[in-house]
């Protein structure tokens, strides 16, 4: 009797339904060797707090923020209605915190997905076409990145003046070097599987091959790649908003809280120094944290295939 044939007084299993357990497992398995990585886990749960801290907490605690109150400037940590003191306008400092990081947080997570999107489109049909094509695509890649993208940022910036969409649009359209080039790599690997070449002589076209096999089956480098992607625009905007680049007031983020707190930095106004710098450092570790949980997660999922 072949392994194929169900045993007498049994009920054949669909192979629908064994795939659909199959890939479960493959999830489940996944799932359990993120959560052995206990600085993945942390990470996760530093994201999650800082997220609730960011949008939830102006919701419970309103504050501020966009008339001074030169009367309130300078107010140490712990002063009435100000638990971590106010800056040199009268801002109160944690409310501050919490306006200046939805401004990261969403320009960090934008920039990072729009990247991770470019590159993952231009990478996989580089890869997959090949030839002249993919010489002359990787060509604009490799020229790009010659060029420092902090030089480009600066140099965008003050041309225009910046918004939380055009830091994402500018972090975007230049961020996605990297991960074309890892998408590239995964595409050249997979174009010469059995499947896609199975489907290409049935008549399938490089769209179909591209969308369907090549991204699909490179999805564990991509989503890794993009938790580095976020964690670079985080910083990315750290660094613009410290130069003075950043989203002009009354709107505020930790790159400019931070640049605000260098100057006060020698008169013992720890309060409008450390906590963006601190808060910049979680989330950055943060998102790096969690893709290395994620990548390993792929990896043993890979190799249960």
């Amino acid at each position: 009797m072949s392994d194929a044939t169900p045993a007498p007084g049994t009920t054949p299993v669909p192979a629908e339904s064994v795939e659909v357990d199959r890939r479960q497992s493959l999830w489940r398995q996944g799932l359990e060797v993120f959560a052995q990585n206990r600085l993945a886990v942390v990470g996760a749960l530093l994201i999650i707090g800082l997220v609730l801290f960011c949008f939830l907490g102006p919701l419970l605690r309103p504050t501020e923020q966009v008339h001074t109150d030169l009367a309130s400037a300078y107010l140490d940590p712990g002063a009435p209605g100000h638990w971590l003191g106010t800056d040199g306008l009268g801002y109160d400092q944690l409310g501050r915190l919490m306006l200046g990081g939805q401004t990261s947080i969403i320009v960090g997570l934008a920039a990072g997905l729009l990247a991770t999107l470019i590159g993952t489109i231009w990478g996989a049909v580089a890869g997959f076409l090949g030839g002249w094509i993919d010489a002359a695509m990787m060509r604009v890649v490799d020229a790009l990145m010659s060029i420092p993208a902090l030089f480009l940022f600066m140099l965008i910036a003050t041309m225009v003046t910046p918004t939380i969409g055009l830091l994402i649009l500018i972090i975007g359209a230049f961020a996605w070097l990297n991960p074309a080039r890892l998408v590239r790599g995964e595409a050249i690997a997979l174009r010469s599987r059995e499947y896609i070449l199975a489907m290409r002589g049935m008549g399938g076209g490089p769209v179909r091959a591209v969308r369907s096999h090549i991204v699909r089956n490179a999805i564990g480098t991509v989503i890794v790649n993009a938790t580095f992607q976020v964690a670079d625009a985080v910083l990315y905007v750290a660094y613009l908003s410290f130069l003075g680049l950043g989203v002009p007031p009354p709107a505020a983020n930790w790159g400019g809280m931070l640049s605000t707190g260098i100057s006060e930095a020698y008169s013992e106004r720890w309060w409008l120094l450390y906590p963006p710098g601190i808060l910049i450092i979680v989330l950055v570790l943060a998102f790096n944290f969690v893709g290395d949980g994620l990548r390993d997660a792929f990896e043993v999922r890979l190799r249960k295939r």
